[in-house]
């Protein structure tokens, strides 16, 4: 126990860095949004370089603030759906010798259905 006391008139004095009551000041909360942050995902290689190369586009999605995801999404969707659509396109049909069909029913160079011989 403690015999002092502040003189009349003089409340006690308290700097704004020294902790109230024994405990530590507690930081102000900020209203500020955080900063884009990684998300840590881990995007596997596929093996198909077309595929791989837009899933490495989402990347830049981690350095984006999130308004700014819905850009990158929509052109990984665009460059994916591309992709899955050449899937289903059949080649273009390559002609070949003469006298053969380059694709069922394409006509062949050398039509014979006339070819009349006695």
């Amino acid at each position: 126990m403690s015999d002092w006391m502040p003189e009349a008139g003089n409340p006690p004095v308290s700097m704004p860095d020294e902790p109230v009551g024994g405990e530590p000041a507690a930081a102000a909360p900020s209203f500020e949004p955080a900063g884009p942050a990684p998300l840590g995902v881990v995007r596997t290689p596929t093996g198909h370089a077309a595929v791989d190369a837009r899933l490495k586009r989402l990347a830049d999605a981690d350095h984006l603030p999130a308004d700014g995801h819905i850009e990158v999404y929509e052109d990984v969707h665009r460059g994916l759906r591309a992709e899955l659509t050449s899937l289903d396109a059949r080649p273009a049909a390559v002609p070949g010798p003469p006298g053969t069909a380059a694709a069922p029913g394409a006509p062949s160079a050398y039509d014979n259905t006339h070819d009349h011989r006695s």
